[in-house]
């Protein structure tokens, strides 16, 4: 007995080193070998200024995703199809110099304030503030030169989730307008079930609207694919805020069962594109989600039927802006040399609802002093 006992420990020892250890007669496998996860820094150029510009690449082994420090933007997300070959699937540049020449966010954090403020104004605590009007006459996506236009400083945070980076910026009192020194720290994790995990944090000085989001624009068949009109799209969600026509929320929240706006079920992103009354067609509306902003949610699934690809979005914030690149014209020339045409990309930005600092009523973008700013949005992939 003594013996079948030490041939077992034995047994059991050599499947631990393997990754697979044996709970209560259930047999249980890492689904990462830590071998295979890594985080590594390399250059991606400088800024006009000379100032240095980092390339983390984050991998479990399976997926792996690259981050630059300027903007803190994904630059690529690479993520294995149902045959097992692996494929970027988020819209880029292949340098530096694409980024610096004017695109539409691709990839990038954005604040403080994401989405729009209605006329890049607004009053809080009894004063006055003037914001950049720079998309009509709203304030777009945190100003002229917002956060998708910084360089964040970069460390290691690798951990037990997985291979990371972690990004902090101290935003200066008045900086676009907004009030309060504002720390702000973003964590981008591949994890060990196949995820990119974005984590934020920021604390203020003063009181000052905070709204962040990612805006990567994803195509699950590879950007040289074409547009994204097959995707298939389901939101764990019938609520939207309805907008005027510079995409201002009105204050009301109606049901998109049974228009153009429903995807309740998986539904192709393009079937009811062309019932719409947008000019350019396509979408670009903020959907209200269920959920308690504690944990992440399942907010929407995405599901691309030539590569079997799924991507599965979960986010402890109220809203996500979907997005299917309408602007994209030609004109902007992506990794490989692939032209970005419209509808080529979707966005899925998780947020809170566009102009809430206008809306009492929705839920609260104001950050106090004393108070921490958090969210977490998780991109997960998988296949079927």
């Amino acid at each position: 007995m003594r013996k079948r006992n030490a041939a077992m420990s034995f047994i059991v020892l050599l499947l631990s080193s393997a990754g697979v250890i044996s709970i209560g007669g259930v047999e249980a496998a890492d689904s990462v070998s830590k071998s295979t996860r890594s985080c590594t820094k390399m250059d991606f150029g400088k800024m006009p200024d000379g100032t240095p510009v980092e390339l983390y690449v984050l991998s479990n082994g399976r997926v792996t995703a690259k981050v630059i420090t300027y903007g803190g933007i994904v630059t690529e997300l690479h993520v294995p199809d149902k045959k097992g070959k692996t494929e970027d699937v988020v819209l880029g540049f292949d340098s530096l110099k694409g980024y610096l020449s004017g695109n539409p966010y691709f990839g990038a954090i954005v604040g403080r304030f994401a989405n729009r403020i209605a006329g890049g104004k607004f009053t809080l605590d009894g004063k006055d503030y003037k914001l950049a009007v720079n998309n009509g006459p709203n304030s777009l996506h945190g100003g002229i030169k917002a956060f998708d236009k910084v360089v964040w400083k970069a460390e290691d945070a690798s951990g037990a989730d997985g291979p990371a980076v972690k990004l902090t910026h101290l935003s200066p009192d008045g900086d676009e307008g907004y009030p309060g020194n504002l720390s702000v720290s973003v964590t981008y994790t591949v994890t060990n079930d196949d995820a990119l995990k974005i984590d934020y944090k920021a604390t203020t000085d003063k009181a000052t609207p905070l709204n962040l989001t990612n805006h990567s624009y994803f195509n699950l068949a590879g950007p040289a694919s074409g547009t994204v009109l097959d995707h298939e799209l389901k939101l764990a969600t019938d609520k939207y805020t309805v907008a005027d026509d510079t995409l201002i929320p009105t204050g009301e929240i109606k049901s998109a069962r049974g228009t153009p706006l429903d995807f309740t079920t998986s539904t192709p992103i393009g079937k009811h594109m062309n019932g719409l009354k947008a000019d350019p067609i396509g979408y670009d509306h903020n959907y209200v989600l269920p959920g308690d902003g504690k944990s992440p949610k399942l907010a929407a699934t995405v599901y691309e039927p030539s590569s079997g690809r799924v991507m599965e979005v979960f986010t402890t914030e109220p809203g996500v802006q979907f997005y299917t690149g309408n602007f994209l014209d030609g004109t902007l020339t992506g990794k490989g040399g692939v032209p970005y045409r419209k509808h080529q990309g979707f966005c899925l930005e998780t947020q809170h609802y566009p102009d809430s600092v206008h809306h009492p009523e929705f839920p609260s973008t104001i950050l106090r002093p004393g108070s921490t700013y958090t969210q977490t949005t998780i991109y997960k992939f998988s296949t079927r």
